[in-house]
Protein backbone atom coordinates (compact mmCIF):
# COMPACT_ATOMS: atom_id res chain seq x y z
CA UNK A 1 0.00 0.00 0.00
CA UNK A 2 1.36 3.43 -0.93
CA UNK A 3 1.97 5.93 1.85
CA UNK A 4 1.79 9.68 1.33
CA UNK A 5 4.62 11.78 2.73
CA UNK A 6 4.86 15.52 3.19
CA UNK A 7 8.08 17.27 2.11
CA UNK A 8 8.64 20.89 3.03
CA UNK A 9 11.63 23.08 2.13
CA UNK A 10 12.06 26.56 3.59
CA UNK A 11 14.81 28.30 1.59
CA UNK A 12 14.93 31.28 3.94
CA UNK A 13 15.63 29.03 6.95
CA UNK A 14 17.66 26.57 4.82
CA UNK A 15 15.56 23.76 6.31
CA UNK A 16 14.08 20.57 4.82
CA UNK A 17 11.41 18.51 6.58
CA UNK A 18 9.97 15.13 5.57
CA UNK A 19 6.91 13.84 7.43
CA UNK A 20 5.60 10.29 7.17
CA UNK A 21 2.72 11.06 9.54
CA UNK A 22 0.86 14.12 10.88
CA UNK A 23 0.54 12.43 14.31
CA UNK A 24 1.61 14.47 17.35
CA UNK A 25 5.28 14.16 18.19
CA UNK A 26 8.48 15.94 19.07
CA UNK A 27 11.93 16.50 17.57
CA UNK A 28 14.90 14.49 18.85
CA UNK A 29 18.61 14.80 18.07
CA UNK A 30 20.46 12.20 16.01
CA UNK A 31 24.19 11.47 15.85
CA UNK A 32 24.34 13.78 12.79
CA UNK A 33 24.22 17.45 13.84
CA UNK A 34 22.32 18.40 10.68
CA UNK A 35 19.51 15.85 11.15
CA UNK A 36 16.69 15.76 13.69
CA UNK A 37 14.09 13.00 13.87
CA UNK A 38 10.42 13.54 14.68
CA UNK A 39 9.06 10.79 16.93
CA UNK A 40 5.84 10.05 18.79
CA UNK A 41 5.55 9.27 22.51
CA UNK A 42 6.47 5.61 21.87
CA UNK A 43 9.59 6.50 19.88
CA UNK A 44 8.18 5.65 16.44
CA UNK A 45 9.70 7.81 13.71
CA UNK A 46 7.18 10.21 12.17
CA UNK A 47 9.66 12.09 9.98
CA UNK A 48 12.94 13.95 9.95
CA UNK A 49 14.42 17.35 9.24
CA UNK A 50 17.71 18.51 7.76
CA UNK A 51 19.25 21.82 8.81
CA UNK A 52 21.58 23.95 6.64
CA UNK A 53 20.64 22.08 3.47
CA UNK A 54 22.61 24.44 1.20
CA UNK A 55 25.81 23.64 3.11
CA UNK A 56 25.63 19.89 2.43
CA UNK A 57 28.43 18.45 0.36
CA UNK A 58 27.63 18.02 -3.30
CA UNK A 59 30.35 15.37 -3.49
CA UNK A 60 28.89 12.82 -1.07
CA UNK A 61 25.49 11.94 0.38
CA UNK A 62 24.31 12.85 3.85
CA UNK A 63 24.07 9.80 6.11
CA UNK A 64 21.89 9.64 9.19
CA UNK A 65 20.48 6.84 11.27
CA UNK A 66 16.96 7.24 12.62
CA UNK A 67 15.87 4.96 15.44
CA UNK A 68 12.72 2.94 16.16
CA UNK A 69 12.07 1.51 12.72
CA UNK A 70 13.12 4.62 10.84
CA UNK A 71 15.47 5.11 7.91
CA UNK A 72 19.13 4.13 7.98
Amino acid sequence: MAQAIKIWFDPEADFLEVLFSEAPGFMRETPNDAVMERVDGEGNVLGFSVLCVSQLSKEKPLYAQLTAGGIV
